[in-house]
């Protein structure tokens, strides 16, 4: 056996045990260490060091894949999209194993992708140092940040800000704003005001041009929150406890976390295992927003939908997070946000479509409203949902529009008002 061999060998051994680890399926194992295995093959015939592979060489592999393909069936695959991932999959999953980032950060090779690179950099650490910001807080401001270099750099074929003008934050601000709402228009124009104050604090540009991007007014309550009634909750609920499935049992119990409590999604994402007190029924929930932690009776109905789903859905795993996906690699939610299609997908299954958005926070509001009516003073409810302060409460009186009806003013006819 060549030297070559047995490095391969031994790589496809060292990533058959890395995916058990994993928990993959033995199926889906044996496809993926078969693709990386014709994968090495091919890198060896091209005289080209696994560790030092690039994404176009798998570029290459596909395409002689395809030839072969051609040549044993004499048509295209019957889904090229399928295809392709079901060659590359395992191999990306291998590459990850191997060098850890895939595909790999490219280097800087001109003036401007050093400054690009560079910059970045400090910004991320002058939002962690300075502003003390959340982790997903600098993740949003630092994408905006780098989306605008790219523009502008690419744009101007410059290699520092020094000749940014008004006129270029304009332009970039309409193209942004293009197919954005006001509301993520705003969120825009706030990520990169935040940008530009750094950038003149860190001297890179000539002026601060924070002041000058312009971003849509909004009105305190001029929009109404989505909701969801009893009734369609219930039917949501009933529609999914018919499902069980092992992705059935994990998202009947995130319902009942979501309308029960009406916690948001990523206190939702954000629970392990160890928050939840089986002996003193009750659980702590870490809030997204404040940084806060509650505690929270754990209630019969929600306690046995948990149970059910740790005993025979949740997979094996070393994750901590209680709600983990159902493919391997078994892990937790990236965010809150990743639960929007899965529960948008529930509520459209059970037949209820209500107007607006249809995810997680639809369930909230209606825990909010469900409180409002029975009376519940507005400082416990933001206790409770984990607001700072009471007045964000305010935002849900509007959806009582039947008890607004009872205190609503006559409007008095033209002929009364003369």
């Amino acid at each position: 056996m060549s030297e070559k061999l047995q490095e391969s060998t031994a790589l496809l051994e060292q990533f058959t045990r890395y995916l058990s680890t994993k928990r993959y399926n033995p199926r889906i194992i044996k496809r993926y260490s078969f693709v990386t295995g014709r994968f090495l093959l091919f890198l060896e015939q091209k005289h080209i060091q696994v560790t030092l592979a690039q994404p176009q060489d798998i570029e290459k592999y596909l395409e002689r894949e395809l030839k072969l393909f051609h040549q044993h069936h004499a048509r295209d695959p019957l889904s090229q999209r399928g295809w392709k991932q079901s060659h590359t999959t395992g191999i990306h999953e291998f590459m990850r194993m191997l060098i850890g980032q895939w595909p790999p950060v490219p280097g800087a090779t001109t003036p401007a992708e050093n400054f690009f690179h560079r910059l970045c950099k400090q910004f991320t650490q002058w939002l962690a140092d300075e502003r003390a910001l959340a982790a997903t807080t600098i993740c949003d401001l630092a994408d905006e940040a780098q989306r605008f270099l790219f523009w502008h750099l690419s744009r101007s074929n410059a290699d520092c800000l020094l000749g940014l003008q008004v006129a270029d934050i304009d332009v970039y601000l309409q193209e942004r704003f293009i197919s954005l709402r006001r509301p993520s228009r705003k969120g825009v124009s706030q990520r990169l005001r935040c940008f530009m104050r750094f950038a003149h604090a860190s001297g890179n540009t000539a002026r601060d041009f924070a002041p000058s991007v312009m971003s849509p007014t909004l009105y305190a309550f001029e929009s109404i929150p989505s909701v969801l009634s009893t009734q369609e909750i219930s039917v949501i609920l009933q529609a999914t406890h018919k499902d069980n499935s092992l992705k059935g049992l994990r998202d009947y119990a995130i319902l009942l976390f979501l309308s029960t409590y009406g916690l948001r999604a990523g206190e939702i994402t954000q629970m392990q295992l160890g928050d939840i007190d089986w002996r003193a029924n009750r659980f702590c929930v870490r809030h997204t927003k404040t940084g806060a932690q509650s505690f929270f009776p754990l209630l019969a109905h929600v306690g046995e939908a948990l149970l059910e789903y740790l005993q025979r859905a949740r997979p094996d795993t070393d994750v901590r997070e209680i709600f983990i996906r159902t493919r391997a690699p078994y892990q937790g939610f990236d965010s809150g946000s990743s639960l929007y299609t899965p529960i948008r997908r529930r509520i459209e299954e059970a037949g209820v479509h209500p107007k607006g958005k249809c995810g997680p926070h639809t369930f909230r509001h209606a825990r909010a409203v469900s409180l409002l009516r029975a009376d519940v003073a507005p400082k416990v409810i933001g206790d409770m949902l984990g607001h700072r302060s009471a007045s964000s409460i305010m935002a849900y009186l509007k959806l009582q529009t039947e008890d607004l009806r009872t205190i609503a003013l006559e409007i008095p006819s033209l002929q009364e008002a003369i």
